[in-house]
């Protein structure tokens, strides 16, 4: 029994290791899109805000 606690810890955490380095091989790179800016909308598209539903409390500015 005290061998099973001594190896079932790194075991376990040579699983979670070998799990994480087989999630990166299969999973796409994502690198090629981080060189790009991402687009920033333009002044003239920004939405007004909707005035408050009925019955809200009037805010004091």
């Amino acid at each position: 029994m005290a061998l099973l606690a001594v190896l079932i810890p790194p075991l376990m955490l040579a699983v979670v290791l070998f799990l994480g380095r087989y999630e990166e091989l299969l999973l796409p790179q994502e690198d090629a899109d981080r060189g790009q800016p991402a687009a920033v909308p333009s002044a003239g598209s920004v939405v007004a805000s909707s005035p408050a539903p009925a019955g809200t409390p009037v805010t004091s500015r």
